[in-house]
């Protein structure tokens, strides 16, 4: 695709008000095995955005890879919390305050600022009791707090570990590029909601990585494998720790695929997955998702939860178990049901897949 043509983007859900389909979300899914091959898509494979949150366990890799989490002693479920978007419910933040102890820093050494925890429950209890929300609640705090270990770690300074200049967002940029295929000159940078750098590639780049992860070449050396294996280990053994205990999309479709699926969203309408090499997909697949107009409430778990089902993923009591993300009512203010949002797209398989789509 030349630069100066924009990624069309095909729809992917309908909002129905009696029988009239009212409004459409539009965006881009792309499935690909560990080697790049398309084996799934809609719209453009080569539309460039920003991971967000869906970086995170990339994020996490130098932790592994470096050493630094063998040298804190970083148990699995510290791991995972470094892959998170967590709720800030109490079993996130004793698992981030116990890190920084580790590594001997206080929550003050934390950038990544506050916000309200995702958790209805201790939003509401904070509010109850007139407290402010603290910066071990904010989603990002493992992410941050692996950083900081990494830092430590190599020797470099903790003042700026979330600048690109910092030797350890550097690490973070060669690993995306590493699993994306992306050189880092192409990669486009800006600052994510917690303050890190966080990049910019193609969907199909996104699925890449993921596809990698959950099913590293041999060619990837074996700190690297080492590392990928861990991180989808402990991904699928804590999915409450990505997410929460309750009602957050990356948990409940891990609880719903025990071991087969890692699950990850990130902001203005991301996901990715990965699917573990299975008998329906022996080499593993990697899965992108990019709503265009970025809505992450009813657009994208709606599409998650069909392109999983398309691609037999979730089926029988694993697709009853995540149903209610496929399908939302649309309400009046009596509270009548009125209309519907849903699913409304089929996946192009690879006979469909023009050979330039494909490149």
């Amino acid at each position: 695709m030349s630069s100066n043509q924009i990624p069309i983007a095909e729809p992917l859900v309908k909002i129905k008000r009696g029988a009239i389909t009212e409004s459409r979300h539009r965006g881009h899914i792309v499935v690909v095995e560990p080697d790049g091959k398309i084996v799934a898509y809609l719209g453009s494979p080569e539309n460039v955005t920003f991971l967000r949150s869906s970086a995170k366990p990339f994020q996490a890799l130098p932790l592994l890879v470096s050493g630094a989490a063998e040298r804190f002693g970083f148990t699995d479920r510290e791991v995972a919390l470094a892959c998170a978007s967590h709720n800030g419910e109490p079993i996130h933040t004793e698992l981030a305050a116990s890190m920084l102890e580790k590594i001997d820093l206080g929550p003050e050494a934390l950038k990544c600022g506050v916000h309200e925890p995702y958790s209805v429950e201790v939003a509401g209890k904070l509010r109850l009791l007139g407290q402010s929300p603290n910066v071990l609640q904010n989603n990002c705090s493992g992410k941050h707090v692996g950083m900081l270990a990494v830092a430590k770690h190599l020797g470099a300074p903790i003042e700026n570990y979330d600048s690109p200049e910092s030797p350890v967002q550097k690490l973070i940029a060669e690993t995306m590029s590493h699993f994306s295929d992306v050189p880092l000159t192409d990669i486009a940078i800006a600052v994510d909601g917690c303050g890190a750098p966080i990049f910019g590639i193609t969907v199909k780049a996104m699925a890449l990585g993921f596809a990698r992860l959950v099913s590293p070449p041999p060619t990837f050396d074996k700190p690297t494998r080492d590392a990928c294996a861990r991180i989808v280990r402990v991904m699928n053994s804590y999915p409450e720790i990505i997410g929460g205990t309750s009602d957050r999309l990356d948990t409940e479709i891990m609880r719903a695929t025990p071991g087969r699926v890692i699950s990850k969203v990130g902001a203005e309408g991301v996901y990715t997955a990965g699917i573990n090499p299975c008998e329906q997909w022996p080499k593993g697949l990697g899965l992108a998702i990019k709503i265009e107009d970025g809505e992450d409430k009813r657009a994208r778990p709606t599409v998650v939860v069909e392109t999983l089902r398309q691609l037999g993923v979730l089926a029988d009591e694993s697709l009853d178990a995540v149903s209610r993300y496929a399908f939302f009512p649309v309400l009046n203010r009596r509270g009548d049901v009125v209309g519907e949002v849903t699913a409304s797209f089929s996946l192009k398989k690879p006979q469909t897949i023009t050979q330039g789509a494909a490149d």
